[in-house]
This record gives C-alpha cells, structure tokens and sequence, in this order.
C-alpha cells in the first residue's frame, strides 16, 4: 500500500473501492448464491446414499438453544457479500469467487459421496414460528462440513485481510469477528448443526481462505 493510501481514512478507502466493478460484484455474488441454492437444495432433498446422522459431543450440551441467534444466522448472505465489494480489482473478484467456490463445491461433493443430518431436536418448533420456517426451509441434512460456517469463517478471515488493508482501528477488526463468531455459534444454538459439522467447516473455511489469500498474497496485487 502506497504512502497516499496510509494517510487517508480507511472508510475513505473502502468507499472508494465499494464502487469499482460494481456490476460485476453485484451480478457475480447473486448468480453465485443462487447457483449454490439450486445445488444445495438439489442435494438436501434428493441424496444419493443413506444419510448419516451426526453424533452430539460434549460441546452440543453447553451450548442451549437460543432463538434470539437467528438474526446473527440469516445475516450469513449479507457478510459474504461484503469482501467481494471490497475488492479493488477484476483479477482479485475473478481470484476470490473461484476460491469460494472451491470452498463450496468440497462441502458439495462431501455432501454427495456422504449424506448427513443433525439428530432429531425435541423442541415444539411451533413455540418458535421463525426458527420453525427456518426448519421447513432448511432441512437437518447436508450436515457435515457446515458450509454455513465454512463460508462465515472464509469470509471473516478476508475481511480481516482487507480490514488490515485499509488500515481500519482495531475495534473495527474485533467487530468483524464477534460477527463471525455470531454467525458459528448461531449454527449450534438454533439446532441447525452439531458440534462436529461446526468444528469441520471451521477446518474447511479456514483452510481454504488460507490458501487462497496466500496466493493473492503471492501476486502482490495492490490498488
């Protein structure tokens, strides 16, 4: 990063890369949502081998269900829209959606060769309608990996990338993964996964983030 970009304001900076390719961001990340939904769903309703049950461990019993968690769940498709529109260059998006796709399709493929689901909650899902809608919508398979949090924590790590880029204040940086933490724990709080899925898609995002800042990393590409 250049001297001129350290002395202005780091939501200057990012205001000012919002704007680039914004078409480009904006079609690229709802074809891209939508594409993961139709192969998602296609998997979750018609699996190709017996579905595997994931087991609870220790963890699952700490963590009590929390409806209120559900903002912090449906807010996912916002965060993973935010480091994509803070990409400064058309090599940088085309570099980022090919690694988040990457991402998804392991999860995909897992899903395939090895159908799972979360065991039966015993909670009156009609007590909580919203949770319950979130249930009829998203049922308990396509378990193991959570590509909800695989793609959280993808998305948390290139956010502290940029975030660092941009120079922004440290609360600023803490927020981005108190978010991110919301994001996980919501998985486990509202039923929607077990510890295991959750500890998987850690291991899965992290990963692949790591991999694939270390490559843009490598490009030295700059704005």
């Amino acid at each position: 990063m250049n001297e001129n970009n350290r002395e202005r304001p780091w939501y200057r900076q990012a205001a000012e890369v919002i704007p680039r390719h914004a078409y480009l961001k904006f079609v690229g990340t709802t074809t891209f949502i939508s594409v993961f939904f139709v192969a998602y769903f296609y998997l979750l309703k018609d699996p190709a081998y017996p579905v595997t049950v994931m087991p609870r461990i220790w963890l699952d019993h700490l963590i009590g269900f929390q409806p209120l968690s559900l903002p912090f769940y449906l807010s996912l498709w916002f965060y993973v829209s935010l480091p994509p529109a803070l990409l400064a260059t058309r090599r940088e998006l085309v570099d980022y959606a090919m690694s988040m796709a990457g991402t998804c399709l392991v999860g995909l493929i897992i899903f395939y060769f090895w159908p799972t689901a979360v065991p039966v909650a015993h909670i009156d899902w009609a007590l909580y309608p919203d949770v319950d809608f979130l249930k009829n919508m998203d049922a308990s398979g396509n378990a193991c990996p959570s590509l909800h949090v695989a793609t959280a924590v993808f998305s948390g790590i290139w956010l502290h990338y940029l975030l660092r880029r941009f120079g922004a204040p440290l609360w600023i940086v803490l927020c981005n993964w108190i978010w991110c933490a919301g994001i996980v724990y919501s998985a486990l709080a509202l039923r929607q996964h077990v510890a295991l899925d959750v500890l998987a898609g850690l291991v899965l995002g992290g990963l692949a983030a790591y991999l694939s800042l270390r490559k843009s990393q490598s490009r030295d590409v700059f704005y």
